[in-house]
């Protein structure tokens, strides 16, 4: 059986994971990551999306984030997000409902910097929405 470590996810709301796992997988920047025990020393941003987390003691949960950074150590694992939820409290129909909003949001846009934030807020609603699916 794979070794045990200590896994945290903190989101600004708050702490979302406090648990011994077996293993990480973090959307970075640079592509999908798998952490596991005595990794060795990694920093990385984090890109929106899913982190999958294999419990020790067995079971698997997921969480969305969006943005915010991963520091690895040996011993370790502290993601710090942007925003994260779990995919088991997301609204499906809520979900939906928003990013109906999101879409309206970026036809409506008056400028290119509103346009861009809209488009990135939709981004990070279509995330949450593969995450549920």
């Amino acid at each position: 059986m794979a070794e045990a470590f200590k896994f945290e996810l903190v989101s600004p709301e708050r702490l979302l994971v406090s648990e011994q796992v077996v293993s990480v997988v973090i959307p970075g920047t640079d592509g999908e990551l798998t952490v596991m025990a005595n990794h060795a020393p990694l920093m990385t941003t984090i890109r929106p999306g899913v982190v999958t987390v294999a419990l020790a003691g067995g079971g698997e949960e997921r969480y969305v984030v969006f943005g915010g950074f991963a520091d690895i150590v040996p011993e370790g694992c502290t993601l710090l997000a942007e925003s994260a939820v779990a995919v088991k409290e997301i609204n499906r129909e809520d979900l939906a409902r928003r990013i109906q909003d999101a879409k309206e949001d970026v036809a409506d846009a008056r400028n290119d910097d509103d346009r861009t934030k809209a488009e990135l807020f939709l981004a990070q609603l279509t995330t949450l929405e593969a995450a549920v699916a």
